[in-house]
């Protein structure tokens, strides 16, 4: 009896042992696959590198890393460019609605056009979000189409300011001879009643687009406007000098402009 009591406490023994899988799914020390180390490094990275872009720390740059390109396209046409974009636009109402407007018309706002106001995303789909050397030529011929969209954010904060009795500047780099179609492009994209729309002239080209543009704010200061706040892509669209209250920086790891 007592062998065959020993051999039935065994075999209940085995049994139990054979439940503590079911029982306890998940071990405290797990050794995960590694087979997208190499991705996850790359996106780590890439989200590094598009910080140190938008902090300004990265300096002059030409095209994105190469490891970096699917991370940019994903970015660029997924939900974290129009949710930042959200995010800049929403901080840029909240200090507009701060102000205290004079009333007088010379209360003012600036903004830049490309990756501000309007998206070339259709242009760069085609020349791989950045990972291609500029090409003055193509791009020209791409501004000439006006088919640029807006993006949504910057519209409403466009008519917001409006609304709040702003006046608005547009301050591009865009060169004077493409002033009808960037008219018809801003128009067909939902933005109307601008108060100056400011292209390079013959005097501008060759300046950098930090000295170019702060010349123009200073123009506008000199007239009497007041500059709360200014809206660009690219660091050169908001410092140098005659800079503006508040300066608010839009999300662009595509391209650098000095």
């Amino acid at each position: 009896m007592a062998s065959g009591s020993g051999r039935v406490v065994f075999t209940i023994l085995l049994l139990f042992i054979g439940q503590i899988p079911s029982a306890f799914p998940q071990s405290i020390i797990q050794i995960l696959p590694k087979k997208n180390r190499v991705s996850d490094e790359n996106a780590l990275y890439c989200d590094s590198w598009r910080f140190s872009v938008e902090t300004n720390d990265a300096g002059y740059w030409t095209k994105i890393p190469t490891r970096c390109q699917s991370f940019v396209k994903d970015y660029m046409i997924g939900d974290r460019y129009r949710s930042d974009s959200e995010v800049v636009a929403g901080n840029s109402l909240t200090f507009a609605k701060s102000l205290e407007i004079a009333g007088d018309g010379k209360d003012a706002w600036v903004f830049d056009i490309d990756e501000t106001l309007l998206t070339n995303l259709p242009y760069y789909e085609a020349h791989g979000f950045g990972s291609e050397a500029f090409d003055e030529k193509s791009f020209d011929e791409w501004v000439n189409l006006a088919e640029a969209p807006a993006i949504p954010e910057s519209l409403s904060l466009y008519k917001d300011l409006q609304q709040l009795g702003i006046k608005i500047f547009l301050l591009t780099g865009r060169s004077e001879y493409q002033r009808n179609a960037t008219v018809e492009n801003l128009l067909s994209a939902g933005y109307e009643n601008w108060e100056k729309l400011l292209l390079r002239g013959p005097s501008d080209q060759g300046k950098p687009a930090i000295v170019y543009k702060s010349e123009k704010r200073s123009d506008l200061i000199n007239e009497g406007y007041t500059i709360h706040g200014s809206s660009g892509d690219q660091w050169s669209d908001l410092l140098g000098f005659a800079i503006a209250q508040r300066s608010f920086k839009l999300p662009n790891p595509m391209y650098y402009i000095a």
